[in-house]
């Protein structure tokens, strides 16, 4: 049976009985794991013995029979699992990820979709990072995955919007025979949040792994992203943030990391800029500035990527640059500037500023902000 053949439907049955159970959360559900082994265990006991590990009312729900909805969702999840690469773990199975073991509150049960060998990757790196990220940080994003990956790493993220659909694009992307990329979601392993990812997911999950652990049906809802985020780190032997605000939920990820005995690695940014505050937060409170992909694979000692590969990346993205946008670039620097600062800087009028800058952000070169302040985007 494809999904862990070592998991009858009746011992399925049991762990999505013990999980869904009414007033069982994750930590519950593994006190009582604990404390009277597999879940058949469990719900062969007396109220009085269960009631020595949780309160009465949550005794009489674990001996209560499946309702309907139970038994639905026990329907749903035996027929997914029998669908190609799809996969049910629980704590018992011998798939089970070592490294999510590790932390504190594991997942009882993980659903997975696609390369489940990627579950024990002993090279898992971590990228997150802002969902309205600017255009250099997608760009630092996918140019980090991608050279990461190249170098042998398992790139994790959360396929959110922003950073973390740029670090899967890029590890996807990776040469020399390398693309391996794993996507913990934030709903049921057979829901794709959100929408706009959808090709992005379905890529995954022919080329990387897509992980909940999540029932399957559940919908996005704002307290499943920061549960899901200690998975993102507890897969990983390190975090990279690439761009955060002060009260980024990539700084939970990196929190969690620390509390995991995990490596915490930042991009710098302009000072000037909000998305990246949270990363200098971060390198003040110890985490470790990088400054390319290489600085990471040397920290965690591992192989240091081919050095052709980031040369490679520059080469083929390098845009053209006329005189003048050479000027605008050289006066520009990488900190944000007002329309009418750059004008002044650069000896050019408004109007020809404006038009010579609508072309470059059309090619990439500068990324334009609120008030008609401008950054640049690539290094001359």
């Amino acid at each position: 049976m494809n999904g862990a053949p070592y998991l009858s439907d009746d011992e399925l049955a049991a762990w999505l009985r013990l999980t869904t159970c009414k007033g069982v959360g994750n930590i519950t559900a593994q006190l009582l794991l604990s404390e009277f082994g597999l879940p058949q265990h469990i719900f062969a006991s007396s109220h009085a013995n269960l009631s020595r590990v949780v309160s009465s009312t949550v005794a009489l729900a674990l001996l209560a029979a499946p309702d309907a909805a139970q038994q639905n969702l026990l329907d749903a999840t035996i027929n997914w699992r029998t669908q190609t690469d799809n996969h049910v773990i629980t704590l018992s199975c011998p798939d089970y990820p070592r490294a999510l073991l590790e932390i504190p509150d594991p997942p009882t049960m993980i659903y997975a979709k696609g390369r489940l060998d990627l579950l024990h990757s002993h090279a898992n790196l971590a990228i997150v990072g802002s969902r309205n990220a600017s255009t250099q940080g997608i760009s630092n994003a996918e140019v980090f995955a991608k050279e990461l990956a190249a170098g042998g790493m398992t790139i994790v993220s959360g396929l959110a919007l922003g950073i973390d659909a740029a670090a899967h694009r890029g590890a996807l992307n990776a040469k020399h025979g390398y693309a391996s990329t794993i996507a913990v979601i934030g709903t049921g392993c057979d829901i794709v949040y959100p929408a706009r990812n959808r090709d992005l997911a379905h890529r995954i999950a022919a080329e990387g792994l897509i992980v909940s652990e999540l029932s399957l049906g559940t919908t996005a809802l704002p307290h499943h992203f920061p549960r899901r985020n200690r998975i993102i780190s507890g897969l990983a032997q390190g975090v990279l943030v690439v761009e955060a605000a002060l009260q980024s939920g990539s700084l939970i990820t990196a929190r969690q990391a620390l509390e995991q005995n995990r490596e915490v690695f930042a991009i710098p940014g302009s000072i000037h800029s909000p998305m990246a505050r949270g990363c200098h937060s971060l390198i003040r409170q110890g985490a470790k500035l990088v400054e390319s992909a290489q600085d990471i694979l040397e920290e965690l000692h591992l192989p240091v990527a081919p050095p052709n590969i980031h040369d490679e990346i520059q080469t083929s993205t390098a845009p053209k640059i006329n005189a003048t946008a050479q000027l605008i670039l050289q006066q520009l620097g990488f900190d944000p500037c007002s329309l009418d600062d750059l004008a002044a800087r650069t000896d050019l009028s408004i109007a020809d500023l404006s038009g010579e800058l609508m072309l470059m952000e059309l090619d990439g070169l500068v990324e334009k902000h609120s008030g008609n302040v401008y950054s640049r985007c690539v290094v001359i």
